[in-house]
């Protein structure tokens, strides 16, 4: 029933009973999609005005309506007049380049070259200490081990490791020439690997163990000539510490194994930075990776146990830096148990503007002069037109 209706009826009704009745069937709320949008009034806004007799002339009691309908023309005009002032109150986040968000940062990358550079040469001093505390095979026969209780000693099998290395890292190598971050992935992997080369001489120095064949031939041991150590050193690098170059000469390099380092770290490069299309190339290198280990044991070269144990620090060192590199939210834990690796103010460093994890793009290793690229673009544009 409508309060105008009541009104003309009784014309002895009070007026606290009007206001009352006029409260009873109040008019629809505003839609505020109507108002808001695009910071603009509708104009199916349903405040068409005042409710009129059949004459036009306002009927008594209306002017309740009236301020009623003034007090919400004046409040639809300051939220009008707000939405002006305010329009641009929603911001759009707009990301930002991803070339800010990885940066090159090569002199980054030559840091880590220095840093692997350094424990590489640490390593073969090393070794060339470790190799005068070596005992003899007559008074310290080699160690039993399960793994040779089973299988023989196959002569060519070492060098199937080491072919198999020398193929990984190849195609690890130019793998990282297509990569458009590839002085990113160059950091990781430099610092990666000095920092398993840096493990692998504390754990040759404490703890050296007997040749694990007796098929092993060791250069004779110097004492005390330093000159003819630093020859030892020279030759050593100059070949790799490979023995088909002739300069793995040495013995008691053997906790944890080298060429089980290069193999695994080789392999996981590969595979954290090759497109998820190329299954059957991540397939042909992880059967590369995992023949050549298993050769080093078939050879007699190696205890089983230098293997484990080099296969599980190099997985979980790669593990662990990548999880911390490719979650950013990590960083900044105040739980983060993985923060606390000594290695981890060094990683800050190289990862501080890395600010998301490196997606597996390629690009061409020499940018084109701009003048052969517009004389492609004139050739490509005439054949069009023929």
């Amino acid at each position: 029933m409508a309060a105008s209706e009541l009104i003309q009826d009784t014309d002895d009704t009070p007026n606290n009973l009007e206001v009352t009745l006029i409260t009873v069937d109040p008019p629809p709320p505003l839609p505020m999609t109507h108002l808001v949008a695009n910071g603009n009034l509708s104009s199916s806004s349903p405040l068409s005005g005042v409710p009129r007799g059949p004459s036009g002339a306002r009927r008594p009691g209306d002017h309740k309506s009236a301020s009623l309908e003034d007090s919400r023309s004046r409040l639809i005009g300051c939220l009008h007049s707000g939405l002006k002032r305010h329009r641009d109150y929603v911001k759009i986040a707009v990301p930002q380049e991803r070339a800010n968000r990885l940066p090159r940062e090569w002199w980054k990358t030559g840091v880590a070259f220095l840093y692997a550079l350094f424990n590489l040469l640490f390593t073969t001093v090393i070794i060339t200490f470790v190799h005068e505390r070596v005992p003899d095979k007559s008074v310290s026969p080699p160690l039993p081990d399960k793994f040779f209780d089973y299988m023989d000693r196959v002569p060519w099998a070492f060098t199937v490791t080491e072919v198999n290395g020398l193929m990984l890292v190849g195609l690890f190598f130019i793998q990282w020439l297509f990569l458009k971050h590839k002085s990113i992935v160059a950091r990781r992997c430099f610092f990666l690997i000095g920092t398993l080369y840096m493990y692998r001489c504390v754990t040759m120095y404490i703890t050296t163990l007997p040749v694990p064949g007796k098929h092993m031939v060791c250069a004779p041991k110097l004492y005390n000539d330093s000159t003819g150590k630093i020859w030892r050193v020279l030759q050593l690098i100059s070949g790799g510490g490979l023995s088909l170059t002739g300069s793995d000469l040495m013995c008691g390099d053997f906790l944890y194994s080298g060429h089980t380092v290069m193999l695994t770290l080789a392999y996981l490069f590969i595979a954290e930075y090759s497109p998820r299309r190329l299954w059957w190339y991540r397939w042909l290198c992880w059967l590369l990776s995992a023949s050549g280990v298993v050769c080093i044991l078939v050879g007699h070269e190696h205890y089983s146990v230098d293997v484990v144990v080099g296969y599980f620090v190099t997985t979980r060192v790669f593990w662990t830096y990548h999880t911390m590199a490719n979650t950013h939210a990590l960083r900044r834990a105040p739980n983060n148990l993985l923060a606390r690796t000594w290695w981890n103010p060094v990683f800050n460093f190289l990862e501080r503007n890395v600010q998301e994890p490196v997606p597996v793009v390629f690009s061409w290793p020499i940018t084109l002069p701009s003048s052969c690229t517009q004389r492609y673009r004139s050739v490509d544009t005439s054949a069009r037109d023929e």
